[in-house]
C-alpha cells in the first residue's frame, strides 16, 4: 500500500518533527521525531515493513511494537483526512 499527502496539507520540519498543516480547515498536527521518520518513509513510498525495518534501526523498538506504531500513525492520519492511499 502507497500513500501520499492530501492535497490541501502540507508539511513543515522542525527540530522535534514535522508539522502537517491542513490549509481547508487550519487544523494542524505535530509528529515527535518517531511518527515524523514514519510518516516521512511511507510518503515516500516504503512498505510498512521497511518503515518498521527503519524505526528498529534508528530507535530501541521490537518489531510487533514499531509496526503497531506505524499502522496506527497511518490509520489516524488516514481518518484525519491527512494522507489517502495512492
Amino acid at each position: 500500500m502507497t500513500w501520499r499527502l492530501h492535497p490541501d496539507v502540507s508539511t513543515v520540519d522542525t527540530d522535534y518533527g514535522t508539522v502537517l498543516l491542513n490549509g481547508s480547515d487550519g487544523r494542524y498536527w505535530q509528529l515527535n521525531a518517531t511518527a515524523s521518520l514514519a510518516f516521512r518513509a511511507l510518503v515516500e513510498g516504503s512498505t510498512v515493513q521497511e518503515t518498521t525495518e527503519r524505526l528498529m534501526a534508528s530507535f530501541d523498538v521490537d518489531e510487533s511494537r514499531a509496526r503497531a506504531d506505524v499502522e496506527q500513525l497511518m490509520a489516524s492520519l488516514q481518518q484525519a483526512k491527512v494522507v489517502q492511499q495512492a
